[in-house]
Protein backbone atom coordinates (compact mmCIF):
# COMPACT_ATOMS: atom_id res chain seq x y z
CA UNK A 1 0.00 0.00 0.00
CA UNK A 2 2.89 2.37 0.75
CA UNK A 3 4.35 1.57 -2.63
CA UNK A 4 1.04 2.51 -4.26
CA UNK A 5 1.08 5.87 -2.47
CA UNK A 6 4.70 6.57 -3.55
CA UNK A 7 3.84 5.56 -7.10
CA UNK A 8 0.85 7.89 -7.19
CA UNK A 9 2.90 10.79 -5.74
CA UNK A 10 5.64 10.28 -8.34
CA UNK A 11 3.08 10.30 -11.14
CA UNK A 12 1.54 13.48 -9.85
CA UNK A 13 4.96 15.21 -9.57
CA UNK A 14 5.83 14.15 -13.12
CA UNK A 15 2.54 15.55 -14.35
CA UNK A 16 3.21 18.81 -12.49
CA UNK A 17 6.68 19.10 -14.11
CA UNK A 18 5.15 18.60 -17.53
CA UNK A 19 2.61 21.32 -16.87
CA UNK A 20 5.32 23.71 -15.70
CA UNK A 21 7.35 23.01 -18.82
CA UNK A 22 4.33 23.71 -21.01
CA UNK A 23 3.71 26.96 -19.18
CA UNK A 24 7.36 27.99 -19.51
CA UNK A 25 7.42 27.35 -23.24
CA UNK A 26 5.12 29.96 -24.71
CA UNK A 27 4.54 28.66 -28.27
CA UNK A 28 4.61 31.13 -31.13
CA UNK A 29 1.49 31.43 -33.21
CA UNK A 30 3.16 32.89 -36.33
CA UNK A 31 5.02 30.95 -38.97
CA UNK A 32 8.85 30.95 -38.76
CA UNK A 33 10.59 33.92 -40.39
CA UNK A 34 13.08 33.58 -43.19
CA UNK A 35 16.48 35.28 -43.25
CA UNK A 36 16.74 38.25 -45.51
CA UNK A 37 19.29 38.03 -48.37
CA UNK A 38 22.30 40.31 -48.64
CA UNK A 39 23.46 39.90 -45.07
CA UNK A 40 20.99 42.31 -43.54
CA UNK A 41 21.39 42.90 -39.87
CA UNK A 42 19.17 41.65 -37.17
CA UNK A 43 17.32 44.91 -36.87
CA UNK A 44 16.34 44.94 -40.54
CA UNK A 45 15.27 41.29 -40.25
CA UNK A 46 13.10 42.15 -37.30
CA UNK A 47 11.61 45.06 -39.20
CA UNK A 48 10.87 42.89 -42.19
CA UNK A 49 9.15 40.18 -40.10
CA UNK A 50 5.31 40.32 -39.50
CA UNK A 51 3.57 41.45 -36.32
CA UNK A 52 3.80 38.23 -34.32
CA UNK A 53 7.52 38.13 -34.85
CA UNK A 54 7.79 41.57 -33.34
CA UNK A 55 5.89 40.31 -30.33
CA UNK A 56 8.48 37.59 -29.87
CA UNK A 57 11.20 40.22 -30.09
CA UNK A 58 9.52 42.26 -27.45
CA UNK A 59 9.26 39.17 -25.26
CA UNK A 60 12.96 38.32 -25.53
CA UNK A 61 14.32 41.85 -25.39
CA UNK A 62 15.09 44.79 -27.64
CA UNK A 63 18.19 43.33 -29.21
CA UNK A 64 16.27 41.43 -31.85
CA UNK A 65 18.57 38.42 -31.60
CA UNK A 66 17.09 34.98 -31.96
CA UNK A 67 19.17 33.74 -29.10
CA UNK A 68 18.43 34.24 -25.44
CA UNK A 69 18.90 37.69 -23.95
CA UNK A 70 22.16 38.59 -22.23
CA UNK A 71 22.24 38.08 -18.54
CA UNK A 72 23.29 40.90 -16.20
CA UNK A 73 27.01 40.90 -15.52
CA UNK A 74 27.84 38.86 -18.61
CA UNK A 75 30.51 40.16 -21.08
CA UNK A 76 29.26 42.30 -23.89
CA UNK A 77 28.54 40.74 -27.24
CA UNK A 78 30.90 41.11 -30.19
CA UNK A 79 30.60 44.26 -32.23
CA UNK A 80 30.44 42.26 -35.39
CA UNK A 81 26.94 41.24 -36.22
CA UNK A 82 26.17 37.56 -36.33
CA UNK A 83 24.79 36.03 -39.42
CA UNK A 84 21.00 35.77 -39.46
CA UNK A 85 19.54 32.56 -38.07
CA UNK A 86 16.16 31.13 -39.19
CA UNK A 87 13.49 31.64 -36.58
CA UNK A 88 11.09 28.83 -35.71
CA UNK A 89 8.76 27.84 -32.81
CA UNK A 90 10.16 25.62 -30.09
CA UNK A 91 9.39 24.62 -26.49
CA UNK A 92 11.75 26.14 -23.98
CA UNK A 93 11.78 24.27 -20.66
CA UNK A 94 12.87 27.30 -18.67
CA UNK A 95 11.06 28.70 -15.67
CA UNK A 96 9.20 31.97 -16.07
CA UNK A 97 9.64 34.96 -13.86
CA UNK A 98 6.74 36.69 -12.16
CA UNK A 99 6.55 39.02 -15.18
CA UNK A 100 7.99 38.57 -18.66
CA UNK A 101 11.23 40.62 -18.86
CA UNK A 102 11.52 43.19 -21.54
CA UNK A 103 14.54 45.28 -22.35
CA UNK A 104 12.64 47.88 -24.32
CA UNK A 105 11.64 51.12 -22.80
CA UNK A 106 7.94 51.76 -22.41
CA UNK A 107 8.15 54.71 -24.65
CA UNK A 108 9.92 52.82 -27.48
CA UNK A 109 7.15 50.17 -27.95
CA UNK A 110 4.22 50.85 -30.20
CA UNK A 111 0.68 50.75 -28.74
CA UNK A 112 -0.06 47.42 -30.47
CA UNK A 113 3.05 45.85 -29.02
CA UNK A 114 2.13 46.99 -25.49
CA UNK A 115 -1.28 45.40 -25.81
CA UNK A 116 0.21 42.13 -27.00
CA UNK A 117 2.71 42.24 -24.18
CA UNK A 118 -0.03 42.76 -21.60
CA UNK A 119 -2.03 39.91 -23.13
CA UNK A 120 0.93 37.56 -22.92
CA UNK A 121 1.62 38.59 -19.33
CA UNK A 122 -1.98 37.93 -18.30
CA UNK A 123 -1.90 34.57 -20.06
CA UNK A 124 1.28 33.60 -18.27
CA UNK A 125 -0.20 34.67 -14.94
CA UNK A 126 -3.33 32.53 -15.55
CA UNK A 127 -1.21 29.51 -16.42
CA UNK A 128 0.86 30.04 -13.28
CA UNK A 129 -2.31 30.20 -11.12
CA UNK A 130 -3.56 27.01 -12.79
CA UNK A 131 -0.30 25.28 -11.98
CA UNK A 132 -0.55 26.38 -8.35
CA UNK A 133 -4.10 25.08 -8.13
CA UNK A 134 -3.03 21.72 -9.59
CA UNK A 135 -0.21 21.54 -7.08
CA UNK A 136 -2.62 22.22 -4.18
CA UNK A 137 -5.00 19.57 -5.49
CA UNK A 138 -2.19 17.03 -5.76
CA UNK A 139 -1.19 17.74 -2.17
CA UNK A 140 -4.79 17.29 -1.02
CA UNK A 141 -4.94 13.97 -2.89
CA UNK A 142 -1.73 12.91 -1.22
CA UNK A 143 -3.19 13.71 2.20
CA UNK A 144 -6.30 11.74 1.33
CA UNK A 145 -4.22 8.78 0.22
CA UNK A 146 -2.25 8.83 3.47
CA UNK A 147 -5.46 9.02 5.49
CA UNK A 148 -7.05 6.13 3.58
CA UNK A 149 -3.86 4.10 3.89
CA UNK A 150 -3.83 4.52 7.66
CA UNK A 151 -7.51 3.71 7.88
CA UNK A 152 -7.07 0.56 5.79
CA UNK A 153 -4.15 -0.49 7.98
CA UNK A 154 -6.21 -0.10 11.14
CA UNK A 155 -9.11 -2.05 9.62
CA UNK A 156 -6.87 -4.86 8.40
CA UNK A 157 -5.13 -5.07 11.78
CA UNK A 158 -8.53 -5.62 13.48
CA UNK A 159 -9.75 -8.27 10.96
CA UNK A 160 -9.09 -12.00 11.19
CA UNK A 161 -6.41 -13.35 8.92
CA UNK A 162 -9.04 -14.91 6.65
CA UNK A 163 -10.51 -11.52 5.82
CA UNK A 164 -7.08 -9.90 5.46
CA UNK A 165 -6.01 -12.41 2.85
CA UNK A 166 -9.38 -12.68 1.12
CA UNK A 167 -9.78 -11.13 -2.29
CA UNK A 168 -7.20 -10.57 -5.02
CA UNK A 169 -5.14 -7.40 -4.96
CA UNK A 170 -5.16 -5.28 -8.06
CA UNK A 171 -1.81 -4.58 -9.68
CA UNK A 172 -1.69 -0.91 -10.57
CA UNK A 173 1.83 -1.01 -12.06
CA UNK A 174 0.89 -0.74 -15.68
CA UNK A 175 3.35 -0.25 -18.44
CA UNK A 176 3.52 3.17 -19.96
CA UNK A 177 4.78 6.65 -19.25
CA UNK A 178 4.28 8.03 -15.76
CA UNK A 179 2.54 11.17 -16.98
CA UNK A 180 0.10 9.46 -19.37
CA UNK A 181 -3.66 10.08 -18.88
CA UNK A 182 -4.30 6.33 -18.79
CA UNK A 183 -2.05 5.93 -15.76
CA UNK A 184 -3.74 8.84 -13.98
CA UNK A 185 -7.18 7.33 -14.63
CA UNK A 186 -5.94 3.97 -13.40
CA UNK A 187 -4.63 5.56 -10.22
CA UNK A 188 -7.96 7.30 -9.66
CA UNK A 189 -9.77 3.98 -10.14
CA UNK A 190 -7.42 2.36 -7.64
CA UNK A 191 -8.13 5.06 -5.06
CA UNK A 192 -11.87 4.70 -5.65
CA UNK A 193 -11.67 0.91 -5.29
CA UNK A 194 -9.67 1.40 -2.11
CA UNK A 195 -12.37 3.62 -0.64
CA UNK A 196 -15.09 1.14 -1.57
CA UNK A 197 -13.16 -1.67 0.04
CA UNK A 198 -12.69 0.34 3.24
CA UNK A 199 -16.44 1.07 3.40
CA UNK A 200 -17.29 -2.57 2.79
CA UNK A 201 -14.89 -3.75 5.47
CA UNK A 202 -16.38 -1.30 7.96
CA UNK A 203 -19.88 -2.59 7.22
CA UNK A 204 -18.94 -6.28 7.45
CA UNK A 205 -16.69 -5.88 10.48
CA UNK A 206 -18.59 -7.43 13.46
CA UNK A 207 -18.84 -5.66 16.75
CA UNK A 208 -15.79 -6.46 18.78
CA UNK A 209 -15.75 -7.07 22.46
CA UNK A 210 -12.87 -6.55 24.86
CA UNK A 211 -10.17 -8.46 23.00
CA UNK A 212 -7.71 -7.99 25.84
CA UNK A 213 -9.86 -10.16 28.15
CA UNK A 214 -11.43 -12.50 25.58
CA UNK A 215 -9.60 -15.00 23.40
CA UNK A 216 -9.02 -14.21 19.76
CA UNK A 217 -12.07 -14.97 17.60
CA UNK A 218 -12.02 -17.78 15.16
CA UNK A 219 -11.58 -16.95 11.47
CA UNK A 220 -14.83 -15.84 9.93
CA UNK A 221 -15.54 -15.85 6.24
CA UNK A 222 -18.19 -13.65 4.59
CA UNK A 223 -20.32 -16.68 3.74
CA UNK A 224 -20.63 -17.70 7.38
CA UNK A 225 -21.36 -14.11 8.39
CA UNK A 226 -24.13 -13.81 5.83
CA UNK A 227 -25.64 -17.14 6.83
CA UNK A 228 -25.62 -16.06 10.48
CA UNK A 229 -27.36 -12.81 9.56
CA UNK A 230 -29.97 -14.72 7.52
CA UNK A 231 -30.56 -17.06 10.46
CA UNK A 232 -31.03 -14.15 12.87
CA UNK A 233 -33.36 -12.44 10.41
CA UNK A 234 -35.44 -15.61 10.13
CA UNK A 235 -35.67 -15.92 13.90
CA UNK A 236 -36.75 -12.28 14.16
CA UNK A 237 -39.44 -12.78 11.52
CA UNK A 238 -40.72 -15.89 13.27
CA UNK A 239 -40.88 -13.97 16.55
CA UNK A 240 -42.85 -11.18 14.90
CA UNK A 241 -45.31 -13.67 13.40
CA UNK A 242 -45.70 -15.39 16.77
CA UNK A 243 -46.41 -12.07 18.45
CA UNK A 244 -48.97 -11.21 15.77
CA UNK A 245 -50.72 -14.55 16.24
CA UNK A 246 -50.70 -14.03 19.99
CA UNK A 247 -52.23 -10.57 19.55
CA UNK A 248 -55.00 -11.98 17.33
CA UNK A 249 -55.63 -14.77 19.83
CA UNK A 250 -55.84 -12.27 22.66
CA UNK A 251 -58.30 -10.20 20.60
CA UNK A 252 -60.51 -13.25 20.04
CA UNK A 253 -60.23 -14.21 23.68
CA UNK A 254 -61.21 -10.73 24.83
CA UNK A 255 -64.16 -10.75 22.43
CA UNK A 256 -65.33 -14.11 23.75
CA UNK A 257 -64.96 -12.88 27.32
CA UNK A 258 -66.98 -9.78 26.47
CA UNK A 259 -69.73 -11.92 24.96
CA UNK A 260 -69.78 -14.15 28.02
CA UNK A 261 -69.98 -11.11 30.30
CA UNK A 262 -72.87 -9.74 28.23
CA UNK A 263 -74.68 -13.05 28.51
CA UNK A 264 -74.18 -13.09 32.24
CA UNK A 265 -75.44 -9.52 32.49
CA UNK A 266 -78.53 -10.43 30.47
CA UNK A 267 -79.17 -13.38 32.76
CA UNK A 268 -78.76 -11.20 35.84
CA UNK A 269 -81.06 -8.57 34.36
CA UNK A 270 -83.70 -11.21 33.68
CA UNK A 271 -83.33 -12.50 37.20
CA UNK A 272 -83.69 -8.99 38.66
CA UNK A 273 -86.80 -8.38 36.56
CA UNK A 274 -88.18 -11.69 37.70
CA UNK A 275 -87.61 -10.83 41.35
CA UNK A 276 -89.11 -7.37 40.92
CA UNK A 277 -92.28 -8.77 39.41
CA UNK A 278 -92.59 -11.44 42.07
CA UNK A 279 -92.76 -14.27 39.56
CA UNK A 280 -90.13 -16.61 40.89
CA UNK A 281 -92.61 -19.47 41.04
CA UNK A 282 -93.07 -19.96 37.29
CA UNK A 283 -90.93 -22.32 35.23
CA UNK A 284 -89.76 -21.11 31.79
CA UNK A 285 -89.87 -21.32 28.85
CA UNK A 286 -93.64 -21.42 28.29
CA UNK A 287 -95.41 -22.08 31.60
CA UNK A 288 -96.24 -18.45 32.36
CA UNK A 289 -98.83 -15.81 31.67
CA UNK A 290 -98.93 -12.02 31.41
CA UNK A 291 -101.48 -10.36 33.72
CA UNK A 292 -102.79 -6.79 33.32
CA UNK A 293 -105.13 -6.20 36.31
CA UNK A 294 -106.62 -2.78 35.49
CA UNK A 295 -107.32 -0.65 32.44
CA UNK A 296 -104.63 2.00 31.96
CA UNK A 297 -102.16 3.23 29.38
CA UNK A 298 -98.92 2.13 31.01
CA UNK A 299 -99.22 -1.62 31.73
CA UNK A 300 -98.13 -3.81 28.85
CA UNK A 301 -95.67 -6.47 27.71
CA UNK A 302 -93.23 -6.09 24.85
CA UNK A 303 -91.79 -8.81 22.62
CA UNK A 304 -88.06 -8.40 22.23
CA UNK A 305 -87.71 -10.25 18.94
CA UNK A 306 -88.10 -8.37 15.63
CA UNK A 307 -90.34 -9.85 12.95
CA UNK A 308 -89.23 -10.46 9.35
CA UNK A 309 -91.26 -9.59 6.28
CA UNK A 310 -94.32 -11.85 6.14
CA UNK A 311 -96.60 -12.82 3.26
CA UNK A 312 -98.76 -15.02 5.49
CA UNK A 313 -99.09 -15.61 9.19
CA UNK A 314 -101.00 -17.45 11.88
CA UNK A 315 -101.18 -16.00 15.39
CA UNK A 316 -102.58 -18.06 18.29
CA UNK A 317 -102.97 -17.21 22.00
CA UNK A 318 -104.91 -18.00 25.14
CA UNK A 319 -106.96 -15.05 26.43
CA UNK A 320 -109.03 -14.41 29.53
CA UNK A 321 -110.76 -11.07 29.56
CA UNK A 322 -111.71 -9.24 32.78
CA UNK A 323 -113.16 -6.14 31.17
CA UNK A 324 -116.67 -6.68 32.57
CA UNK A 325 -118.43 -6.61 29.19
CA UNK A 326 -117.33 -3.11 28.14
CA UNK A 327 -115.03 -4.23 25.33
CA UNK A 328 -112.03 -6.46 25.37
CA UNK A 329 -109.56 -3.78 24.34
CA UNK A 330 -106.42 -4.70 22.38
CA UNK A 331 -104.83 -8.11 23.07
CA UNK A 332 -101.89 -7.23 20.75
CA UNK A 333 -100.76 -4.64 18.22
CA UNK A 334 -97.84 -4.57 15.75
CA UNK A 335 -96.59 -1.26 14.35
CA UNK A 336 -93.79 -0.42 11.90
CA UNK A 337 -92.21 2.88 10.89
CA UNK A 338 -94.79 4.80 8.93
CA UNK A 339 -97.71 2.54 9.87
CA UNK A 340 -98.95 2.23 13.45
CA UNK A 341 -101.72 -0.26 12.55
CA UNK A 342 -99.79 -2.87 10.60
CA UNK A 343 -101.52 -5.70 12.56
CA UNK A 344 -104.05 -5.00 15.34
CA UNK A 345 -106.58 -7.24 17.17
CA UNK A 346 -109.08 -4.91 18.82
CA UNK A 347 -112.49 -4.87 20.45
CA UNK A 348 -113.67 -1.39 21.40
CA UNK A 349 -116.85 -0.89 23.46
CA UNK A 350 -119.76 -2.91 22.27
CA UNK A 351 -118.38 -3.33 18.75
CA UNK A 352 -117.42 -6.81 17.53
CA UNK A 353 -113.77 -7.83 17.56
CA UNK A 354 -111.83 -6.50 14.55
CA UNK A 355 -108.63 -7.44 12.75
CA UNK A 356 -106.70 -4.51 11.20
CA UNK A 357 -103.96 -5.09 8.63
CA UNK A 358 -102.40 -1.96 7.13
CA UNK A 359 -105.47 -0.01 8.36
CA UNK A 360 -107.80 -2.39 6.47
CA UNK A 361 -110.54 -3.85 8.74
CA UNK A 362 -112.28 -7.23 8.96
CA UNK A 363 -114.84 -8.02 11.70
CA UNK A 364 -114.34 -11.31 13.48
CA UNK A 365 -117.21 -13.36 14.98
CA UNK A 366 -115.41 -13.96 18.28
CA UNK A 367 -116.62 -13.42 21.85
CA UNK A 368 -114.62 -13.30 25.09
CA UNK A 369 -117.19 -11.82 27.48
CA UNK A 370 -117.65 -14.76 29.85
CA UNK A 371 -114.39 -14.05 31.75
CA UNK A 372 -113.11 -17.57 30.91
CA UNK A 373 -110.05 -18.84 29.07
CA UNK A 374 -110.43 -19.07 25.29
CA UNK A 375 -108.04 -20.15 22.58
CA UNK A 376 -107.96 -17.67 19.70
CA UNK A 377 -106.25 -18.23 16.32
CA UNK A 378 -106.24 -15.92 13.28
CA UNK A 379 -104.71 -16.93 9.92
CA UNK A 380 -104.10 -14.59 7.00
CA UNK A 381 -102.33 -14.66 3.62
CA UNK A 382 -101.49 -11.79 1.32
CA UNK A 383 -102.82 -13.67 -1.70
CA UNK A 384 -106.35 -12.31 -2.19
CA UNK A 385 -106.30 -11.18 1.46
CA UNK A 386 -107.77 -14.47 2.73
CA UNK A 387 -108.34 -14.75 6.48
CA UNK A 388 -109.77 -17.26 8.97
CA UNK A 389 -110.75 -16.86 12.64
CA UNK A 390 -110.77 -19.74 15.18
CA UNK A 391 -112.07 -19.87 18.74
CA UNK A 392 -111.45 -22.88 20.97
CA UNK A 393 -110.32 -24.94 17.94
CA UNK A 394 -113.36 -24.19 15.77
CA UNK A 395 -113.44 -21.90 12.75
CA UNK A 396 -115.92 -19.10 13.47
CA UNK A 397 -115.48 -17.10 10.27
CA UNK A 398 -113.39 -16.38 7.16
CA UNK A 399 -113.18 -13.82 4.40
CA UNK A 400 -111.04 -12.25 1.70
CA UNK A 401 -109.75 -8.94 0.32
CA UNK A 402 -108.21 -7.97 3.65
CA UNK A 403 -105.11 -5.97 2.62
CA UNK A 404 -104.69 -8.19 -0.42
CA UNK A 405 -101.15 -8.41 -1.82
CA UNK A 406 -99.76 -6.35 1.02
CA UNK A 407 -96.72 -7.90 2.76
CA UNK A 408 -96.28 -7.43 6.49
CA UNK A 409 -93.33 -5.08 6.94
CA UNK A 410 -90.37 -6.15 9.09
CA UNK A 411 -88.48 -4.56 12.00
CA UNK A 412 -91.55 -3.34 13.89
CA UNK A 413 -92.60 -3.44 17.54
CA UNK A 414 -95.02 -6.00 18.96
CA UNK A 415 -96.94 -4.94 22.12
CA UNK A 416 -99.24 -7.14 24.23
CA UNK A 417 -102.15 -5.38 26.00
CA UNK A 418 -102.01 -1.90 24.35
CA UNK A 419 -102.86 -0.33 20.99
CA UNK A 420 -100.09 1.78 19.47
CA UNK A 421 -100.89 5.11 17.88
CA UNK A 422 -97.18 5.64 17.14
CA UNK A 423 -94.27 3.26 16.87
CA UNK A 424 -93.92 1.69 20.33
CA UNK A 425 -96.04 4.19 22.29
CA UNK A 426 -98.86 6.73 22.64
CA UNK A 427 -101.21 4.24 24.25
CA UNK A 428 -104.91 4.92 24.88
CA UNK A 429 -106.38 3.61 28.14
CA UNK A 430 -109.82 3.12 26.54
CA UNK A 431 -108.27 0.61 24.13
CA UNK A 432 -106.18 -1.28 26.71
CA UNK A 433 -106.68 -4.98 27.38
CA UNK A 434 -107.57 -6.12 30.90
CA UNK A 435 -106.98 -9.76 31.75
CA UNK A 436 -104.45 -12.54 31.11
CA UNK A 437 -102.49 -13.57 28.01
CA UNK A 438 -100.64 -16.89 27.58
CA UNK A 439 -99.08 -19.00 24.83
CA UNK A 440 -98.77 -16.20 22.26
CA UNK A 441 -97.17 -17.87 19.18
CA UNK A 442 -96.66 -16.67 15.60
CA UNK A 443 -95.98 -18.67 12.40
CA UNK A 444 -95.11 -17.47 8.90
CA UNK A 445 -97.77 -19.62 7.24
CA UNK A 446 -101.41 -20.55 7.70
CA UNK A 447 -102.01 -23.48 10.06
CA UNK A 448 -104.46 -26.16 9.10
CA UNK A 449 -107.70 -26.52 11.04
CA UNK A 450 -106.41 -29.82 12.49
CA UNK A 451 -103.29 -28.13 13.84
CA UNK A 452 -105.36 -25.37 15.37
CA UNK A 453 -107.66 -27.93 17.01
CA UNK A 454 -104.70 -29.87 18.43
CA UNK A 455 -103.30 -26.72 20.05
CA UNK A 456 -106.68 -25.75 21.48
CA UNK A 457 -107.28 -29.25 22.95
CA UNK A 458 -103.71 -29.39 24.35
CA UNK A 459 -103.15 -32.57 22.34
CA UNK A 460 -100.70 -31.12 19.84
CA UNK A 461 -98.75 -28.25 21.42
CA UNK A 462 -96.81 -26.30 18.84
CA UNK A 463 -94.47 -23.33 19.22
CA UNK A 464 -94.37 -20.59 16.61
CA UNK A 465 -91.47 -20.78 14.15
CA UNK A 466 -91.26 -16.96 13.96
CA UNK A 467 -92.17 -16.03 17.53
CA UNK A 468 -92.37 -18.76 20.20
CA UNK A 469 -93.76 -18.14 23.67
CA UNK A 470 -90.55 -17.98 25.68
CA UNK A 471 -89.76 -16.13 28.86
CA UNK A 472 -86.61 -14.43 27.51
CA UNK A 473 -88.54 -12.93 24.57
CA UNK A 474 -91.32 -11.27 26.64
CA UNK A 475 -90.73 -8.35 29.01
CA UNK A 476 -93.42 -6.81 31.26
CA UNK A 477 -93.65 -3.05 31.96
CA UNK A 478 -95.65 -0.61 34.06
CA UNK A 479 -96.93 -3.12 36.63
CA UNK A 480 -97.91 -5.94 34.28
CA UNK A 481 -96.70 -9.20 35.82
CA UNK A 482 -95.47 -12.60 34.79
CA UNK A 483 -96.84 -15.56 36.72
CA UNK A 484 -96.34 -19.30 36.47
CA UNK A 485 -99.25 -20.81 34.64
CA UNK A 486 -99.90 -24.00 32.68
CA UNK A 487 -102.88 -23.12 30.55
CA UNK A 488 -103.93 -26.67 29.89
CA UNK A 489 -104.08 -27.36 33.65
CA UNK A 490 -105.08 -23.98 34.90
CA UNK A 491 -108.11 -23.22 32.75
CA UNK A 492 -110.02 -26.11 34.29
CA UNK A 493 -109.37 -24.71 37.77
CA UNK A 494 -110.23 -21.18 36.62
Amino acid sequence: MKFLAVLLAAGMLAFLGAVICIIASVPLAASPARALPGGADNASAAAASPGPQRSLSALHGAGGSAGPPALPGAPAASAHPLPPVPLFSRFLCTPLAAACPSGAEPGDAAPGEREELLLLQSTAEQLRQTALQQEARIRADQDTIRELTGKLGRCESGLPRGLQEAGPRRDTMADGPWDSPALILELEDAVRALRDRIDRIEQELPARVNFSAAPAPAPVVPTALHSKMDELEGQLLAKVLALEKERVALGHSSQQQRQEVEKELDALQDRVAELEHGSSAYSPPDAFKISIPIRNNYMYARVRKALPELYAFTVCMWLRSRSGGTGQGTPFSYSVPGQANEIVLLEAGHEPMELLINDKVAQLPLSLKDNGWHHICIAWTTRDGLWSAYQDGEMRGSGENLAAWHPIKPHGILILGQEQDTLGGRFDATQAFVGDIAQFNLWDHALTPAQVLGIANCTGPLLGNILPWEDKLVEAFGGATKAAFDVCKGRAKA
